[in-house]
C-alpha cells in the first residue's frame, strides 16, 4: 500500500528519530512509504520549494493513508494533514510522543472522523500503533 509519511523537516525536529523509524518500519513490512526522508526517494539534486510542494502534493494524492509524526510544530505537516483530510478524504494517523508538550490544538482538537490521534511512548509502541492503523484502514 502507498502511504504518505509526514514529519517536520524544517520545523521542530526533536522527534524526527521516530519519524524515520516508522518510515523504515513501513518499508520493511512491504509498504511504499513516501517521504523525503526515505532513502529510496531522496533526490541527488536539491529541489526548489515549488518542486517540493508539487512532489508532496502528488505523493499525497497517490496515497491511501497519511501517517504523521506530529509531536512538534510544523506548518508543513499541518498543511499536509489538512490536505489529506479535507481535499483527498483519506485517513490520517497523527502520532504524538507522550513527552511532547507543544502538540498542535488544531490537530489534537480536530473532529474529522478520518483522523486518529495517538500518543506513543517508544519505538515498540509506535510500531504497534502504526500496524493497527494500517490494518484497520488498509
Amino acid at each position: 500500500m502507498i502511504i504518505y509519511c509526514a514529519g517536520p523537516i524544517k520545523g521542530d525536529t526533536k522527534y524526527q528519530k521516530y519519524y524515520k523509524e516508522f518510515i523504515e518500519y513501513l518499508s520493511s513490512i512491504g509498504h511504499t512509504a513516501l517521504s523525503e526522508l526515505n532513502e529510496e526517494f531522496r533526490t541527488s539534486v536539491p529541489l526548489t520549494a515549488k518542486q517540493i510542494f508539487k512532489r508532496d502534493i502528488k505523493w499525497i494524492e497517490s496515497s491511501k493513508l497519511l501517517i504523521a509524526e506530529a509531536s512538534g510544530h510544523s506548518l508543513g505537516v499541518g498543511f499536509e494533514i489538512s490536505y489529506a483530510l479535507y481535499k483527498k478524504d483519506i485517513p490520517v494517523l497523527a502520532l504524538i510522543n507522550e513527552k511532547a508538550s507543544n502538540e498542535s490544538s488544531m490537530i489534537v482538537g480536530c473532529d474529522s472522523k478520518k483522523i486518529t490521534v495517538k500518543n506513543y511512548s517508544d519505538s515498540d509502541d509506535l510500531k504497534k500503533i502504526v500496524t493497527d492503523f494500517v490494518k484497520k484502514n488498509g
